[in-house]
């Protein structure tokens, strides 16, 4: 019991110590949701569903920051036509560089807005298809992210959404991009 309460105590000193700090470092991960989209009506798109995981640093100043992050995922998707599916899936490690906004900070807690560039780095890809040809995806490819979050305490959660800016597959058959649904459970570890 004892033990406890040095523990809080300390807690209770170092949390708002940290919550002064202009720079926040933490561990994250959660839950993606991606799909490829294609002009061609010939196609039923499909999303997958993978996990990712990473971290982040967050640069206050004032009710601005900046958040660049780092952290491995999995995207991709199902097009399918006529009862076969064609099916996407990339390794990747995305970089997103956010610009954000505090909207509302009241104590421990904090609601925020953020945007910005990420850039995808494919690990691996794995194409299970009879049309289309795993060469003609990128290895390399620019999104944008927006989204909404919310902090309490060392706890973190987001929700953005992804969109391609360019063409993730660029085949004779197809142009296709990447989008994503994005939530991330994070905790700060300073």
């Amino acid at each position: 019991m004892k033990k406890l309460a040095i523990i809080l105590l300390l807690t209770s000193f170092l949390l708002p110590a940290t919550a002064q700090l202009p720079l926040e470092l933490g561990l994250k991960g959660g839950f993606t949701s991606s799909k490829l989209t294609t002009d061609l009506s010939q196609y039923n798109e499909e999303s997958i569903s993978k996990f990712h995981a990473g971290a982040f640093a967050r640069v206050n100043i004032g009710r601005i920051y900046v958040q660049p992050e780092a952290y491995f995922n999995s995207k991709g998707g199902d097009l399918k036509e006529d009862g076969v599916v064609n099916s996407f899936d990339l390794k990747t490690v995305d970089v997103p560089v956010l610009l954000g906004l505090n909207l509302i900070k009241k104590g421990p807690v904090a609601l925020r807005a953020n945007a910005g560039p990420v850039f995808s780095f494919v690990t691996k890809k794995e194409l299970n298809s009879v049309d289309f040809d795993k060469d003609q995806l990128e290895d390399n490819f620019l999104a944008w992210q927006y989204g909404l979050g919310i902090d309490f305490m060392m706890f973190t959660l987001d929700a953005r959404m992804e969109n391609g800016s360019g063409d993730l597959y660029s085949g004779p058959n197809l142009e296709s991009k990447s989008k994503s649904f994005i939530i991330s459970l994070g905790f700060k570890i300073l």
